[in-house]
């Protein structure tokens, strides 16, 4: 992709997030995610009706009466986008990739925690940590994320969340809300997820296609597996094979749903023709009434 075809299919992603994020998310995503975390403010003298539990029993010895601690809400917050550029990601039959979808929401919730005031940064991943950019604050710096959403090309097609979620936990060490964009294909996470749970406010987006549920009858096809580029011949005709993919798939998506339910944290799927403006709205709302 040329530089002239890359900005302009960045700017109309843009234009087409940005309406979004301003009109829809912003307010629903600051109401979700307020007052994730609290830090210290200072100390007062303790005034009747005060919570005994904030007595800061240190400044009480000192000074031989009962002071507490006034903590204040966290404004600024820090937003991760973690997004699976495996081979499977660039597979779709209708009117995108997977990977166009995952483009257009990581964009979408970028510039809803820019409207926020709040840093996003970006980890792409594979079976290997592809590509990590650290969070900022800045229109420039989500124009950048964009950028790299659209033309990045990784070095694997293979997919590992857990080694994904290992790196996030090393590398972000202050609270921050998660975002991890994926068709989870993929096993064996859920104890690293609890790990990145207990520290992060983390979301599972399964982006994918109908056809990942079920394949149609169409004879004799070859298939090609877009992570290991192994070809071959499936029977489509035959109604035992399209049980076992679909039974096959089924047991990835239990999973996610279960992996992510363990470690206390949200999920969404949307499918890639659908709405996922519905979906996302429908989550922050959900999520800012509790």
């Amino acid at each position: 992709m040329d530089t002239k075809e890359l900005l302009k299919k960045v700017r109309k992603i843009e234009i087409k997030t940005r309406r979004l994020s301003n009109h829809i998310f912003s307010g629903e995503y600051h109401s979700s995610f307020k007052g994730r975390g609290m830090t210290f403010s200072e100390v007062r003298q303790y005034q009747y009706g005060d919570d005994i539990r904030a007595i800061d029993w240190n400044v009480t010895a000192r000074y031989n009466e009962p002071y507490i601690k006034i903590f204040e809400e966290e404004r600024e917050l820090t937003m991760m986008l973690m997004v699976d550029v495996s081979g499977s990601e660039s597979f779709g039959t209708k009117t995108q990739f997977k990977r166009d979808t995952a483009t257009e929401i990581g964009a979408t919730l970028a510039f809803s925690a820019t409207q926020n005031n709040d840093k996003v940064g970006l980890i792409l991943f594979s079976d290997e940590i592809e590509l990590f950019i650290p969070p900022k604050k800045g229109r420039s710096h989500v124009l950048r994320i964009i950028r790299e959403l659209i033309e990045f090309h990784p070095k694997s097609k293979k997919t590992d969340v857990n080694g994904a979620l290992k790196y996030l936990s090393n590398v972000i060490k202050k609270r921050a809300i998660v975002f991890v964009l994926s068709d989870f294909m993929d096993a064996d996470y859920e104890h690293t997820l609890k790990i990145a749970g207990k520290k992060h406010d983390v979301t599972g987006i399964r982006i994918y296609d109908k056809h990942d549920v079920e394949i149609p009858n169409l004879g004799m096809v070859p298939m090609l597996d877009a992570e290991t580029n192994e070809t071959i011949l499936v029977n489509t005709a035959s109604k035992n094979i399209r049980n076992q993919y679909k039974a096959h798939y089924l047991k990835t998506v239990d999973y996610f749903d279960k992996a992510f339910s363990h470690s206390g944290s949200g999920t969404i799927s949307t499918r890639i023709d659908e709405s996922y403006v519905k979906k996302l709205l429908g989550y922050f709302k959900h999520k800012g009434a509790r």
